[in-house]
């Protein structure tokens, strides 16, 4: 109500000023054609001549508009073409999302060349028919969304990967990916896939070398990271040592190792193993004493025994182990065993029946029964031989056996 009697004020005000005008400017307009001649005051002119010009103004964007009358339709039908494609294109994202992959399919396709969004109609219809089976038709659908805009390559490479493992097409998804890590660098997405390509393919260097990239980025844990280190190693050391005449290549491989890998129990007795078969005793010796300093185990304490590098001085070491770990069977074991490769019988003797009374073993009575026959103590070695039996005897799986009954 204020806003009204506000606007009236002022509207009387305005009047009462043109007005004043009108008293204080007075004239005339004055116009002749021919014999006809017409007179106004000046003011009703000034109005006249304001209106003439509002109605041609008007009149003329009026004439405009109906002299181009099939620009305004085409205009009119594109948009409403554009309302449709887009109301399909949310319908068929819709039907994707819910796993109805042939209704997705067709709406993401027919709605695809008026979308304004064409290559996410292409590649969302690509997933669809994938999840059919309809694989033809799914690289079709991704030519189409390449041919729809520009810069897709990568987008359209990345789904392409991505369809190539889920249809365990490996090597081709590896190149795939390859082709694009070189194209888009550091790119998250093209690392993760590759790490599963490189898995798929069993390509344990590529992934060694792809493992600080992802890690890097932060895109996978510690612990997977230190898994699928140890796995890489593991595999591309026995791969290097089938081949005794590559043994700089199981080298270069422990150098390349990062450091907390080194004190790992398998990847050091396969790596001493290797350097074995390689003909590099000395090294191996050095390995697993090293090793044993940092963390002891038994298959390495084990596998010590079993070299024959400088006998005299392996026993030394061994000695002062035992110092350390006066009982333990596996170190008592190894030391009979070193004892032997110096011909030292008794102290052979000894080590393995230490051993024995800590641990019964199968394995350290048939030591023993091979001592004593190889001594002559004939009663001794077969009453080995029968404990070894025995014990060997206890690890076997429960059968049915005969007795006199069923004989």
């Amino acid at each position: 109500m204020r806003v009204l009697i506000l606007l009236i004020i002022i509207g009387l005000a305005i009047g009462a000023l043109f007005g004043q005008l009108m008293q204080a400017f007075p004239g005339y307009w004055l116009i002749r054609v021919g014999d006809t001649s017409v007179q106004t005051s000046f003011w009703f002119g000034l109005i006249l001549l304001f209106a003439a010009f509002v109605v041609l103004h008007f009149g003329l964007r009026l004439l405009g508009r109906f002299a181009h009358p099939f620009s305004r339709i085409k205009v009119w039908n594109s948009r409403t073409r554009h309302r449709n494609a887009t109301r399909k294109t949310e319908r068929g994202l819709v039907a994707l999302a819910e796993g109805r992959w042939k209704r997705a399919e067709r709406s993401l396709t027919h709605s695809a060349e008026d979308s304004s969004t064409p290559l996410v109609n292409y590649l969302s219809a690509a997933l669809a028919a994938h999840y059919q089976g309809r694989f033809d038709q799914a690289d079709t659908l991704l030519k189409r969304a390449h041919a729809s805009t520009q810069g897709s390559e990568s987008a359209v490479g990345l789904v392409q990967a991505q369809l190539m493992l889920d249809r365990q097409q490996h090597e081709q998804a590896l190149a795939t990916l390859t082709r694009l890590d070189k194209q888009l660098g550091e790119h998250p997405q093209v690392l993760k896939l590759l790490k599963q390509a490189y898995l798929a393919v069993s390509d344990w260097d590529g992934l060694r070398r792809l493992l600080p990239r992802l890690d890097k980025q932060d895109l996978i844990s510690p612990e997977e990271k230190k898994e699928l280190e140890q796995r890489a190693y593991v595999a591309l050391i026995q791969q290097a040592a089938r081949n005794p005449e590559d043994i700089e290549r199981v080298r270069n491989l422990w150098a390349d190792m990062p450091d907390h890998l080194r004190n790992d129990v398998s990847l050091v007795a396969l790596y001493a193993e290797a350097l074995i078969a390689g003909g590099q005793e000395g090294l191996a010796e050095r390995l697993l004493r090293h090793s044993l300093k940092e963390c002891w185990d038994s298959r390495l304490v084990l596998r010590y025994g079993l070299l024959d590098v400088d006998a005299p001085r392996q026993l030394v070491y061994a000695e002062k182990w035992l110092q350390e770990r006066p009982n333990d069977p596996d170190l008592l074991l190894s030391l009979g065993r070193l004892a032997l490769r110096n011909a030292n019988w008794g102290k052979a003797q000894e080590y393995f029946e230490a051993s024995q009374r800590q641990r019964p073993s199968g394995t350290v009575c048939a030591e023993l029964a091979r001592l004593f026959a190889n001594l002559g103590e004939h009663n001794k070695s077969q009453l080995y031989y029968r404990q070894s039996v025995e014990l060997l005897d206890r690890s076997l799986p429960a059968l049915p056996q005969p007795s006199k009954d069923n004989v």
